[in-house]
């Protein structure tokens, strides 16, 4: 079995080869038991152990563990980690164990901007990044390999990881950091969260016609990252929808709210992709991703990664 690093993650991961296999895996589908969700009381703070299985009906099986640690923030480590196991179809041998936080974050910002290839207008130049954890820099790059992006804006509220992270890629792009929040997401053609919020940081009433909401960070019932007017306003998507009817804190604190309900979904990623829904409306169409995560995707980019080790 072959240890995989982060580091052969990042190299064998490209933007193309991880969002051309995700479009392929949503298309043809897997089969994906619901995640296991479990908390986990640690003496100075919640975390969060998830178990995501998922295996091709005649080839790879795959599952990855993943923690999620919130306070890790305050000692400056990555909030998330975890490994993926991938097997061989056949007799269910062991292939690699790879590196779970690269996997995830690549793969992760990768679902986004497949989304936001279908569903974001194609002259998409502004991209706002509301959030400064390790995400970020992967949101940046993936949306900019499926659309013309020009200017970056970046928001958190630490000033200083949202300067490092605007410096970073002041000579791809022309970046700044943002304090108005309102007026950034106003300005922005694509919006896209990657926080761990638990209360709303992005209003409906900011929207412009034309924005492509993208929302990664909720992935729990009680995080969200909009009030529930964004929902109200947009043509709402998923990756999944049992990820959303069971996860997406955005979703489920809307209904609960009476604002929003579930019917009111468009369409799941994998229905726009094959052509059995439709995506965007028109130009002036406000449109909304919620991802929450699919153990499809982690499978997917495990089989990307195992496959360009091997060419």
């Amino acid at each position: 079995m072959r240890i995989v690093s982060a580091e052969e993650v990042a190299h064998h991961l490209t933007w193309e080869g991880v969002i051309s296999r995700l479009h392929t895996t949503f298309v043809n589908g897997v089969e994906s038991p619901p995640r296991h969700h479990h908390a986990m009381h640690r003496p100075d703070g919640e975390a969060t152990m998830l178990l995501m299985p998922a295996w091709e009906a005649a080839g790879y099986i795959g599952v990855k563990m993943v923690n999620v640690f919130p306070q890790n923030a305050d000692h400056g480590i990555p909030a998330i980690s975890g490994l993926y196991l991938l097997s061989e179809g056949q007799h269910g041998q062991p292939l690699a164990c790879i590196d779970g936080s690269e996997l995830t974050r690549r793969r992760t910002a990768a679902a986004s901007a497949l989304a936001a290839q279908a569903l974001a207008n194609e002259s998409a130049e502004t991209l706002l990044v509301v959030g400064t954890g390790k995400l970020a820099p992967m949101v940046i790059e993936a949306h900019a390999s499926v659309r013309p992006i020009k200017h970056v804006m970046i928001w958190g509220r630490n000033a200083s990881k949202a300067a490092a992270i605007a410096d970073a890629y002041a000579t791809r792009f022309t970046t700044e950091v943002v304090e108005d929040l309102a007026s950034a997401v106003a300005a922005a053609d694509i919006v896209s969260c990657v926080t761990l919020s638990t209360q709303p940081l992005i209003k409906g009433e900011w929207l412009t016609s034309g924005t492509h909401l993208d929302l990664i960070g909720a992935f729990r019932p009680q995080m969200r990252e909009t009030d529930a007017e964004c929902l109200r306003r947009a043509d709402v998507f998923v990756d999944t929808y049992a990820g959303a009817q069971g996860e997406a804190g955005d979703i489920l604190q809307a209904i609960d709210e009476g604002a929003f309900r579930f019917d009111d979904i468009k369409a799941e990623l994998a229905e726009v992709l094959s052509g059995t829904k439709p995506g965007r409306a028109s130009e002036e169409t406000i449109t909304l991703f919620k991802s929450v995560g699919a153990s499809l995707e982690d499978l997917a980019a495990a089989i990307e990664v195992w496959e360009s080790l091997s060419r």
